[in-house]
């Protein structure tokens, strides 16, 4: 991800969508399967991608953590994603089928 000491010059200007999902009920695996895939869409422009597991205490399961190379590569990115939004196969309507709750916030890096 980057976020090392010795990644710090080859990192600076990355951008991070941190995303949270909590599964809808009954579909925990399809969720962690769907989240846990690799992308493979030509057009993704993420440069490192995390996932982590909740284990108590909170209203989420799954953390995401995908690393952008900079804002440009971030809205290329989204701007890629749209027209595959409106498709009922995309991984949007799948990501909608399998989740009670979602919620993501953009970050840059501050440290080290």
């Amino acid at each position: 991800m980057g976020i090392d000491a010795d990644s710090k010059s080859k990192t600076a200007g990355s951008v991070y969508s941190v995303s949270y999902y909590r599964p809808a009920p009954g579909h925990r695996e399809q969720l962690e399967k769907m989240l846990s895939e690799t992308p493979s869409a030509p057009s993704d422009t993420t440069a490192g991608n995390v996932l982590m597991q909740h284990l108590e205490g909170a209203g989420w399961t799954f953390l995401s953590i995908a690393r952008y190379n900079s804002w440009d590569d971030y809205a290329t990115g989204e701007k890629n994603s749209v027209a595959q939004t409106s498709k009922p196969d995309s991984p949007w309507y799948r990501l909608r089928d399998h989740t009670d709750f979602h919620t993501d916030t953009l970050t840059d890096r501050i440290a080290p």
